[in-house]
């Protein structure tokens, strides 16, 4: 558990019980997502490395810092673009590559449907962003894919996480951490997150089921 880091900060935990409300609807809970990705990315890039460089000021020059890394977001679709938007507020620089993963809601593995990086990565560590760290299937796929595509380093950003879902990562991806919003309960009988918030992509594009 040595690389789980949930937040303890007011204003994540404030936001995150507002996100699990039933009564919140699509376009609060696109905007509560987006605003909590925002804030967990700056605590999970909050060890990158800097460069030092000169800058000029209205009065002179002045030192300064900017990041070493080049930054790639990996939002595990379709849950996860939401959270690759409020990362991009922070970041506008990173670059965006995609999977498309679903659960196959018998077996609970993941499937990959969707794949879109480029040929030949640039990037020096991604942040794989995905709402819910349920059952972990779909986070180590993607974690998965990006090592073969040469991406050493990796982190993992959630909104809510199961003690069973970071388990499986902490034993597929060891040398990946997770910050996560909120560590709840348990996974319930159908691999949901208890007590969690639901399906997170439904409630964000508004396609669940009445």
């Amino acid at each position: 558990m040595s690389l789980v880091f949930p937040s303890s900060h007011p204003i994540v935990l404030h936001l995150i019980a507002n996100l699990r409300d039933a009564r919140t609807r699509p376009p609060e809970f696109r905007r509560l997502v987006r605003t909590l990705a925002m804030l967990l990315a700056q605590e999970a890039t909050l060890d990158l490395p800097t460069r030092p460089l000169e800058v000029p000021t209205p009065l002179g020059p002045s030192p300064a810092w900017n990041l070493a890394d080049t930054i790639g977001i990996v939002p595990i679709l379709r849950a996860g673009l939401g959270m690759a938007e409020g990362i991009l507020d922070l970041i506008p620089d990173a670059q965006v590559w995609h999977v498309g993963v679903y659960r196959d809601e018998q077996t609970l593995q993941p499937m990959e449907y969707y794949k879109k990086l480029p040929a030949n990565p640039k990037i020096t560590i991604a942040l794989v962003v995905d709402p819910m760290l349920a059952t972990g299937g779909s986070a180590v796929h993607a974690c998965t894919v990006l090592k073969a595509a040469g991406v050493t380093r990796m982190k993992l950003i959630s909104l809510i996480a199961a003690p069973e879902g970071i388990a499986h990562m902490n034993e597929a991806m060891p040398d990946v951490p997770i910050h996560v919003g909120v560590v709840d309960d348990h996974l319930n009988e159908v691999g949901y997150i208890y007590p969690g918030l639901g399906d997170a992509g439904d409630r964000q594009f508004a396609t669940a089921l009445d």
